[in-house]
Parts: C-alpha cells; structure tokens; sequence
C-alpha cells in the first residue's frame, strides 16, 4: 500500500464505464491515486494538466483512438510509461502499440489483480534508485547509467520507454551471451511466460535509436534459432 508521501498517480483511459469503474476501484485500493478519461482528447488533456506517473490506456477510444494518444504522448521530452488494454486477438494493434513505444499491455478480458500487479512493477522499474549508487555501463560512445535511469550515445540523451532502458541495460550486464526471448521477457519483464514478439518489437526499436544502421545492427546481433545477444563496439575496435 503507498504511503501519503509516495502516493502515484494512475490516469486508465477507456470508454467502457464497467472496466473503468473496476479498474478505478482495484487501484485505488492498492494506494494509488486515480484519474479516469473516457476518450483521447480527454486523455491528452488530462496528461498536461495533472502529469499522472503512468498511463493505462485502452486501443478503442472515441475521438483520437489509442494508437493515436500513444503515439502523441511518446512525443512528449518525458518518459511516461504506458500500459496498453487490447482486445483479445487484436495482435496488429498491440505489435503497433509496442512499436510506438508502449511499455507493457494486458489483453481483455483481464485480471483487475494481473493489472495492478502490471502497474506496480511498470512503476517499479521506471523509479529512480534512491540508495543505489550510479552505475555507468560503457560502450564506445553509448553510456546506460543504470542509477540516474540516462542513456546517451555520443553524449546525446537517448529517449528510451522503461522497458527498452531495461532491456538495454540488461545486455550490456551480459555481453556476448545469447539470450533467448523468453528468458529477455522473465529477465526485463518479469513474466514467467507471455508473447516473445513484445521482446523483437522492443528489440526492434532500440535498434532504431543505437544503432548506425538498424537493418545491419552491430551492438544488438540476432542469435539465429535463439534470440539475441550484445556485441561491445568498444573491445571489437580495440
């Protein structure tokens, strides 16, 4: 249960009044604080006047739909984290959702419990260690400083989403082992079993943001038949 002076705030964003109204309540009982906007307008307007720490936001929207408000929040300087509500079967919508930068998503129907569970530890990860002293993982020109949560590359910030910051930072730990998709997804996303595709989309987009040629990548190399693993720049040009 969050304390007074830790309280979150939680923005869910659907249109159905039912899975709102059970979402509200499941999160509120947990300790958070909790909006609620029931279309995208409303949503993106909610966002820039309460600055909520994470966003549950539902694909089926009325006036500008899910995608669409994913999209216009990664946009922003911040790195919101976003947890995407798909219906079941709507794969496409969910590998979009993923590319544009959401960090987690649940298929409906759902757990209220699985979702508060999914909201805890996005907000987890995303919190910057207040005891944990700094640690710089260096590559060349590419710095991931796993206490202040900062990536640059080249001494530019990275935009990163929390997941790809934690994926990232997780094959840097282990250069030149293999991973596969499951144990990046029990290892990143705590999840003992889950869709491997939401691991190659993230993949997909780190690699748009490290890499000098994404189709060609160098730091992020496919394993085939496996899954992936990291390269170090640095030692290679040595």
């Amino acid at each position: 249960m969050a304390t007074l002076a830790t309280v979150q705030r939680v923005l869910v964003v659907d249109d159905d009044q039912t899975v709102s109204d059970v979402v509200c309540r499941y999160l509120r009982h947990a300790g958070y604080q909790v909006g609620h906007a029931a279309d995208g307008a409303t949503a993106l307007a909610s966002v820039a006047a309460t600055a909520p720490d994470l966003v549950v936001l539902d694909l089926m929207l009325p006036q500008i739909d899910g995608l669409e408000v994913c999209r216009q929040l990664r946009a922003r300087p911040d790195s919101l984290p976003i947890i995407m509500l798909t219906a079941l079967g709507d794969e496409v919508d969910r590998l979009v959702g993923l590319q544009m930068g959401a960090d987690d998503y649940v298929t409906k129907p759902f757990s209220p419990r699985e979702l508060v569970l999914r909201v805890a530890s996005v907000l987890r990860r995303s919190a910057a260690p207040v005891v944990r002293q700094p640690q710089a993982l260096v590559d060349g020109d590419l710095l991931v400083d796993t206490g202040a949560r900062v990536a640059r590359l080249a001494g530019r910030p990275l935009s990163l989403t929390v997941r790809e910051f934690d994926l990232l930072a997780c094959l840097m730990r282990h250069p030149q082992r293999a991973f596969t998709r499951d144990q990046l997804l029990e290892e990143v996303w705590g999840w003992s079993f889950g869709d491997s595709s939401t691991v190659t989309v993230h993949v997909r987009r780190l690699r748009e943001k490290i890499e000098t040629d994404p189709a060609s990548p160098l730091r992020i190399v496919t394993v085939w038949g496996v899954g992936y693993r990291y390269e170090h720049q640095e030692s290679a040009d040595a």
